[in-house]
Parts: structure tokens; C-alpha cells; sequence
């Protein structure tokens, strides 16, 4: 059987061929062959076409997963489509395939990073455009990264080269993407509304999270203010009209839990019957037993248990929930979010504790027993401490002796090769496998992976560039390591599109076309050199 890449050029020159012969001389410059190719290298034509595609996988993904939780999935966080582009680059050529690995749209890097208004902190204070914008930059630069990909492989099959089987089996660079739809930016309207610009960008996956809309916190910041499950739930059936109404039958829904930092909600809802939901989550708002000679003017009452109770509510309106309920609550969304639409979760957590987590996942998959998770190996944790804490204990438990080791120090370098800092690294090393099979981790991602990577690399340029190495500092730094290690965009005008644009001149205009890519190209000084011969150095005694 043909494969995709195969068919769509097959098919494409037929049809190309066919509306030649329908539309006689006037199609004369027309030449079939290019006009498959480019049909060839630009497979999805909107952001429709990869929301539905990437759904098919995600779902694939999820059904394998169950079956063997080896197989869970990961993703990195983007802030820009040439970053989406690179790392998946990067992906098809360290791993061969993109099979399993997604991307990330991050709440947090677009107010960060994309705002108009400039850097802002992750309280849903950005412009709700900018969530499509960034999904729809993302897929632009990796349908451009299969067609440059697609483009050097036309050209090697025509110098010769046997790689039709490459070209017949070509992988895309387009991957599922969880995007970030904070608390919906509003009500479940506004929800709804969004979601379907998120979707016509290319988004099969939307990741919701139970905080109040205006008053949405980063999920590792205090202050959190969690809404009544009928809020939310309403707002997972906005997402899922929103997917039935574009046509994407098996978007997913992440829903997102904050109750296990959040101590306060900003609703009371109205319970209709005993033990109903909002009955539920009454029973976790920490009252006061009061007379009702003893109510002030204007007090909110309920009735608990046969007794008169007094919500206790702050200055600012809100109510608080019970110290140490935070768990129960957590297991209640989850339970309730899969009973009512979601298809996976996402717990923010204080820590990275396999255990804390899967206490959690098996509470809830006591009731819903396929449920799975989406997990933030967040940035916000300091893993070195949170793992070399974890094994300090492991080891005390043990019956070690911890003397030599400063439990309030154990960041410091002076242990990097100790047992203890070991031990802990290779409990970093195996979370993802670990979390997977016991916690019900499904997908890992990390969400701001690369707004640190960037702050990191720019440290390590400016300190020599602008110090005693100049542009040495560059070189040694940054281009030879790009050379040895074939970065694609070691060629940069390549990676922005030059040759591409040379071959469709060149199908637009033939020989009379303006071409870049000629011998005075300096790009052409990183042409690798194939079989060089290798030198022996021989040093002087």
C-alpha cells in the first residue's frame, strides 16, 4: 500500500496534469512536477486539518498507555514557533521519530513572553488573542520545517541520491499541542468562544483549570480562589461544543485541579438535595457554630448537621475552606471533572513526590479506573533539594549515618558526588518512568523549559562575549558547537526559508528568476565536509 507522502504527490500530479489538460495553453508554464511537490510539502492545509489529525493521536497515545503505561507521553514548553520548530527538529533527528512527543502551550510564557502590554505575571491579565496567535506561529513553523525537509529531499532525489523511500515515508514535524486556556478567560461564553479560535489554529488538546476567571494565580503562587464544580463544569462543556461544533469528534479535555494550594472560593452553590455536589463542597467551607440571637446584620448562615453555621468569610468577600481538606477536595474535582466531560487530568502539586501523587490518582481511580494524568514537571520546584530531601530521609529511614551532611545545605556543590546527591539524581532520572507506572502519569511535560534555557544561554554568551573572550566567546560557544552537532540552523537563511523561496521563484519564473542560494552565499562555508581524512596530531616531546 502507497503511504501518505506517496499518494499526496501521486495524486497531486494527476490532478495537476488533469486541470492542464482542462484549461489548454494558458496553463503552459504550469509545471505538473513542481506543483505536486509544493501539495507534497504543505500537507495540512488549516489549522482544522492538524486539530483533527493530532486528536487521532493523542487518542491512539491514550489507549496504548492503558494498555502499558510505558508508553506515556512528553512534551517541552514553547514560547515561539521557531522554538516548537527547532525542538522538533531536534526530535526526528536524535530520535528518529516524533512518535509520543507533543508540545506545550504555556499560559505562564504567553503573559510572560507574547503580551502587549510586556512582561506580565500568570493571572490571566494577557490578551486572550495572543493563546491562537501563538498556536497557529507554532504550526506555521512546523508545516515550514516539513517543507524545507521535503524540499532537500526533492533535490537529492534528483542529483541521484536513493532516498525516495524518505520521501515516501516522510514524517511530519506537526505533533499534538496541550494548549493553556488558563480559567477560560471569562464565563463559559467567552470559554467557548476561545476555545474555537484555539481549535481552528490547530489545537486538539484544551487544558482548563478550576481557579475563579478574574481571579486566576500562577497554580505554584498563593491566593488561589477555586470555583463550584457546576461552575466548572459548565465550562467543560463549552470546550466540548466547541470541538463538536468545528468537527474535531475526539478533542480532549484536560481539566485542571488547583484545590490542592487553593484555601478559598469566592462562590457558595445552592444545594438542591443532601450530598449533591454542591452540598459536597459546602461540607468543605470551614464554618463557626452560631445562635441566631448571635448573627450580625447581613450575615450569610447555613444550616450543617442540624446546626446553625457561620461561613467564615474574609474582609475581601471570600470564604475559606477547611484547613486539610485540600486532598479530599482534590480527589472530588477529578472524580467529578472525568463523570462530566474531561478525558484527563492535570493535579497542581507542591512538590514532585511520586508517592503524594499517586496517594492521590489511586483515590480517584477507586471510582474512575482509567483515569490518567497530565503533569507539570514544573520549573517552579527546585528538584535537586525536593529529591536530595527525599532520599535524606530514604537513607535516615535506612539507618545511614547522615552526619556527614548538612540538612539545611544540601544544594551546596561541595555534595554533587556524594551518595546521597546520587541516589537522588537517579530519582530525577526515573520520575517520569516511575510517576507513569505508579501514579498514572500519562503525560509529562515541562512548561517553561525554554524561557529558562534562554536566560541560561544568554548568561553564558554576554559573560564572555562582553569579557576577556569577545568573539571568541561566540564561536567556541555557540557556532562551532552548532557545526559539529549539525544544528539546522547553523544555516540560517536555510531554516528561514531561502532555498525554499529559490525553488518557487524558480517554478514561478524559470530561468529569468532572482535567485539567493548562488556561490556568493556565505552559507555555503558550512557545507559539510563528507570523509574527510582524520589527522594525527603529533605533539613534540
Amino acid at each position: 500500500m502507497k503511504n501518505f507522502a506517496q499518494s499526496k504527490y501521486s495524486s497531486a500530479l494527476e490532478t495537476v496534469r488533469d486541470l492542464k489538460a482542462r484549461y489548454g495553453t494558458t496553463w503552459d508554464a504550469i509545471n505538473p512536477e513542481s506543483a505536486a511537490k509544493m501539495l507534497t510539502q504543505n500537507r495540512f492545509k488549516t489549522g482544522l486539518d492538524i486539530a483533527k489529525y493530532t486528536a487521532d493521536i493523542m487518542r491512539k497515545d491514550m489507549a496504548e498507555y492503558d494498555a502499558d503505561s510505558s508508553k506515556y507521553t512528553q512534551s517541552l514548553g514553547c514560547w515561539h514557533g521557531f522554538v516548537a520548530q527547532q525542538k522538533m527538529i531536534a526530535v526526528k533527528k536524535h530520535h528518529k521519530t516524533t512518535s509520543k512527543k507533543y508540545l506545550y502551550l504555556s499560559g505562564w510564557m504567553v503573559a510572560a513572553l507574547r503580551s502587549e502590554f510586556g512582561p506580565l505575571p500568570d493571572q490571566s491579565m494577557h490578551e486572550k488573542t495572543a493563546v491562537p496567535a501563538l498556536i497557529k506561529e507554532i504550526y506555521d513553523f512546523l508545516r515550514q520545517a516539513d517543507a524545507i525537509a521535503l524540499n532537500d529531499l526533492f533535490h537529492r532525489l534528483e542529483k541521484g541520491e536513493d532516498v525516495q523511500d524518505q520521501i515516501d515515508g516522510f514524517e511530519t514535524h506537526i505533533v499534538p499541542i496541550i494548549a493553556d486556556i488558563d480559567a477560560g478567560f471569562g464565563n463559559e461564553e467567552a470559554t467557548y468562544l476561545l476555545t474555537k479560535k484555539m481549535i481552528e489554529a490547530g489545537a486538539c488538546a484544551i487544558q482548563i483549570e478550576n481557579q475563579v476567571s478574574d481571579a486566576k494565580q500562577c497554580g505554584h503562587q498563593d491566593g488561589k480562589v477555586t470555583v463550584p464544580h457546576e461552575d466548572f463544569i459548565a465550562k467543560l462543556n463549552a470546550v466540548r461544543y466547541a470541538f463538536l461544533e468545528l468537527g474535531v469528534d475526539d478533542g480532549i479535555i484536560v481539566a485542571r485541579t488547583d484545590s490542592e494550594g487553593a484555601g478559598l472560593t469566592q462562590k457558595l452553590p445552592v444545594s438542591q438535595e443532601p450530598g449533591d455536589l454542591a452540598s459536597k463542597y459546602l461540607g468543605f467551607v470551614e464554618a463557626e457554630a452560631i445562635a441566631i440571637a448571635d448573627a450580625k446584620e447581613d450575615d450569610v448562615l447555613l444550616k450543617r448537621d442540624g446546626k446553625l453555621v457561620r461561613p467564615v468569610r474574609l474582609a475581601n468577600g471570600l470564604y475559606k475552606f477547611k484547613d486539610g481538606s485540600n486532598i479530599d477536595r482534590v480527589v472530588l474535582d477529578c472524580i467529578t471533572s472525568l463523570q462530566n466531560g474531561a478525558d484527563l487530568l492535570w493535579i497542581e502539586t507542591p512538590t514532585p513526590s511520586v508517592t503524594q501523587i499517586a496517594h492521590m490518582v489511586n483515590r480517584i481511580k477507586e471510582v474512575v479506573p482509567n483515569a490518567k494524568l497530565v503533569y507539570n514537571n514544573s520549573p517552579s520546584f527546585n528538584w535537586t533539594l525536593n529529591f536530595r530531601n527525599q532520599v535524606f530521609e530514604e537513607m535516615m529511614a535506612e539507618g545511614e549515618n547522615m552526619t556527614a551532611y548538612d540538612r539545611n545545605n544540601l544544594m551546596d556543590a561541595h555534595y554533587d558526588g556524594s551518595e546521597l546527591c546520587h541516589r537522588a539524581d537517579q530519582k530525577i532520572k526515573t520520575f517520569q518512568v516511575d510517576s507513569a507506572r505508579e501514579a498514572g502519569i500519562f503525560h509529562h511535560l515541562i512548561t517553561l523549559p525554554t524561557y529558562h534555557t534562554t536566560a541560561l544561554h544568554m548568561n553564558d554568551l554576554t559573560e564572555g562575549y562582553f569579557g576577556n573572550e569577545g568573539m571568541l566567546a561566540y564561536v567556541k560557544g555557540v557556532q562551532r558547537q552548532e557545526i559539529r552537532k549539525n544544528v539546522s540552523c547553523v544555516k540560517h537563511q536555510r531554516m528561514a526559508g531561502s532555498d525554499l523561496g529559490d525553488d518557487h521563484k524558480t517554478f514561478f519564473a524559470g530561468d529569468k528568476a532572482l535567485k539567493s542560494g548562488g556561490k556568493n552565499n556565505t552559507s555555503n562555508q558550512f557545507e559539510i565536509k563528507k570523509n574527510a581524512p582524520k589527522l594525527e596530531l603529533v605533539l613534540d616531546k
